[in-house]
């Protein structure tokens, strides 16, 4: 990897000066709404990490709930007149530690400004400030029969600019996209604190370069969005849902494999193997077959979904399917969805009675390579003898490998964070990428580097560069080994 200089404006910044604190409280206060800002260090330690694992955060100075794009404009410019590091933050549901506090900094907090502020039924959009959370929006949009495809796992729990931020996936991503692919106008406030806006409410537009499409899944390292435009479509109709299970992994990834190849596009393809049906059989009584090495479920709410079901049955059957389930009741389908939603709830679950640690990578490759993946993923768990457990989004290849772990052991540790590193060096090596949606945050910013090649690297140090000179926003995160 060639030697990088920084760009000295770009240098780590440091502990503000004791006459910033003080401006803090005589100029930044008094410009915010009332109460927005918070020094106590009781709140700033509670609000200074997400849910990742051993990452770095603590030493932010104050934290602002901003209650208005106002709020966010003041707070950037005092930051970026005193160059001190911000960290814009939602709902904090993330897990590769994207919003922990950086030392000296800011927490940006935009929770509060979490309105609907227009639905435009007739072209299908609507805008909405970034705090709302996803499944807030979805359920007020459904009365209107609209629907907001983006369906994380965190649907419940984390905000629509969060999810911006991260260029968020979810279950239904196999057939309608990410949330990249619904965004379509932004407001952002800049690192000096300009107000631009970026993209365009048309469904086409091509004047200028697509700043918009560069700031979703930018990690807050460029700016903070204040308002979105969003793409809806019509409220789906209720999904036809087939369940297979199977002996192991890789006879369910064969099946998802040759069936997405014949050109099918269900509305939802999920995979679980048999450690994760055993953790979710421990936490609740949902009466999944413990005797299974894996299961699928597959829905499909378009025209041809009877076809479609039909072709699922006929792969599974062909890749050794111990059982193939039929159903068009919508309350199997609700309760499936239910079941598979309370993966991680049983997984931490499982964590905190095996000492404590517990590792989710989000590794992606092609379909093709799914069950080459799990045949490679046997390798390592015999050498590493650690616990490892997948759910994935099949259709679109995301897998989510879960590594257990013991937090008071240093060898269980070490096997671990050995276990973590083969899995991307393994997803990489079968042309995938290190994250499909979680983003790289602080967690997997050393092996940002890894994956992008030297021209891709200098073009990212040239946009950070460029968009913040100062290197407030986000500093040491997803670009900090870049």
């Amino acid at each position: 990897m060639a030697a990088h200089t920084r760009n000295p404006r770009q240098s780590a910044p440091q502990q503000p000066a004791p006459q910033v604190l003080e401006e803090l409280a005589t100029a930044l206060v008094p410009a915010l709404s009332p109460g927005a800002v918070v020094t106590d260090p009781d709140i700033l330690a509670a609000h200074s990490t997400d849910e990742a694992p051993d990452c770095p955060g603590a030493g932010a100075i104050a934290l602002v709930r901003a209650k208005s794009v106002e709020d966010v404009q003041a707070t950037m410019r005092f930051a970026h007149a005193h160059h001190i590091p911000v960290v814009p933050q939602g709902a904090r549901s993330g897990i590769s530690g994207g919003a922990n506090a950086s030392p000296g900094s800011i927490l940006l907090d935009v929770t509060a400004m979490n309105r609907i502020l227009h639905v435009d039924a007739e072209n299908f959009v609507v805008t909405v400030q970034p705090g709302i959370i996803n499944q807030d929006l979805k359920d007020a949009l459904a009365p209107q029969g609209l629907f907001y495809p983006p369906d994380p796992g965190s649907v419940k729990l984390s905000t629509i600019g969060g999810n911006i931020a991260t260029n968020a996936g979810g279950l239904c991503c196999v057939r309608y996209g990410v949330t990249h692919d619904f965004v379509r106008e932004i407001r952002v406030v800049l690192p000096d604190g300009t107000l631009t806006r970026l993209g365009r409410k048309t469904a086409k537009g091509v004047a200028g370069l697509d700043l918009c499409s560069l700031f979703v899944g930018s990690e807050g390292t460029l700016g903070v969005i204040v308002e979105a435009t969003l793409k809806v479509i019509p409220l789906p109709s209720a999904p036809l849902t087939a369940v297979a299970t199977f002996p192991n992994e890789v006879a369910a990834a064969r099946t998802v494999s040759q069936f997405m190849a014949e050109g099918v596009v269900p509305s939802l393809m999920e995979l679980m193997d048999a450690t994760t049906i055993e953790m979710l059989n421990g936490f609740g009584d949902f009466g999944l077959d413990a005797t299974v090495g894996a299961m699928l479920i597959m829905q499909s709410n378009g025209t041809d979904a009877p076809t479609d079901v039909q072709a699922f049955a006929r792969v599974a059957e062909a890749n050794s399917a111990l059982d193939v389930a039929v159903s068009d009741d919508p309350r199997d389908s609700e309760d499936l969805i239910a079941t598979r939603r309370m993966v991680q709830p049983s997984f931490e679950t499982f964590a905190r009675a095996h000492g404590g640690g517990q590792l989710l990578d989000d590794v992606c490759v092609p379909r093709s390579a799914l069950p080459e993946f799990f045949e490679r993923l046997d390798e390592i768990r015999a050498e590493t003898g650690v616990i490892i457990s997948v759910v994935a989004h099949a259709g679109d290849g995301n897998t989510h490998p879960a590594i257990f772990y013991d937090l008071h052991d240093p060898s269980s540790r070490d096997a671990a964070t050995r276990a973590f590193g083969q899995i991307m060096e393994l997803g990489l090596s079968l042309g995938g990428t290190i994250t499909g949606e979680h983003g790289v945050g602080f967690l997997k910013k050393e092996w940002l580097p890894r994956e992008l090649d030297e021209g891709a690297r200098r073009l990212h140090r040239q946009v950070k560069d460029a968009i913040d000179e100062r290197g407030i926003m986000n500093p040491g995160k997803m670009l900090g080994s870049l």
